[in-house]
């Protein structure tokens, strides 16, 4: 489905779920076109046609945010389908079970966190940043977590899982340096009720996706290099 000329497009990974599925919903909902990232192309697929009820405009895009030859594809076919790209939300990510204590995780487990939930951020930021710019407003969304804050965030649950997120808000902090006319921040969305967050989390998908959907929808454009909850700056 093209995208009509004055539509906003919107690119969130990891959309086919949880936090993801709900900010793709919303912006659907006010008028975005949608590419519903995922890299299950069943799941993504089912999203995609759940989110398009209603004549709204959702598109499946299959990219898995670990691999780079997926994410170059991925890029080269929103080419094809749009002329420029409005917001992504870098929402992907991953908890590995087994992920319990810092002096006992494995290499393989830090560097497999760090992949998806950090250097894949930055991998799709950087394939798409060129249909970005052509964007009058281009946003980049990184959704972190509060575990990541080195102002009290280290607290001793996934370490491994932690430390990406972290990593992932240095990420932020270089990209709005580096590209001056995007708006680029990262979001905790709190403990929210999803696979990951498991059914104690103290939050709703929607309280959860509230703060994502308003920096890419209302959110002033120069609103960038922040680290913010419930639509307020936070510490890093």
């Amino acid at each position: 489905m093209k995208s009509k000329p004055g539509v906003k497009t919107v690119l969130v990974t990891g959309a086919n779920k949880g936090i993801g599925y709900e900010v793709a919903r919303q912006l659907a909902e006010k008028g975005f076109h949608v590419f519903v990232g995922a890299r299950n192309r069943d799941a993504g697929r089912k999203a995609a046609d759940e989110i398009a009820q209603e004549g709204r405009k959702t598109t499946f895009l299959e990219i898995d945010v670990s691999d780079n030859a997926s994410v170059t594809a991925a890029a080269r076919e929103l080419s094809k389908i749009v002329d420029h790209l409005d917001v992504l939300v870098n929402n992907a990510g991953i908890m590995i079970d087994g992920d319990d204590a810092i002096l006992e995780i494995s290499d393989e487990l830090l560097r497999k966190t760090l992949e998806t939930n950090t250097l894949g951020a930055l991998r799709v930021t950087r394939a798409f940043a060129p249909l970005l710019a052509k964007s009058k407003a281009p946003r980049v969304i990184n959704v972190s977590s509060g575990g990541g804050q080195l102002t009290g965030g280290a607290d001793g649950w996934s370490p491994a899982y932690c430390i990406s997120k972290t990593a992932l808000n240095g990420v932020t902090s270089q990209l709005a340096t580096a590209l001056p006319k995007f708006a680029v921040n990262s979001v905790c969305p709190g403990w929210v009720r999803t696979d990951m967050g498991g059914q104690s989390a103290t939050r709703s998908v929607e309280e959860g996706a509230d703060t994502i959907v308003w920096l890419a929808s209302e959110a002033p454009q120069n609103l960038t290099s922040k680290f913010l909850r419930d639509r307020k700056e936070i510490p890093w």
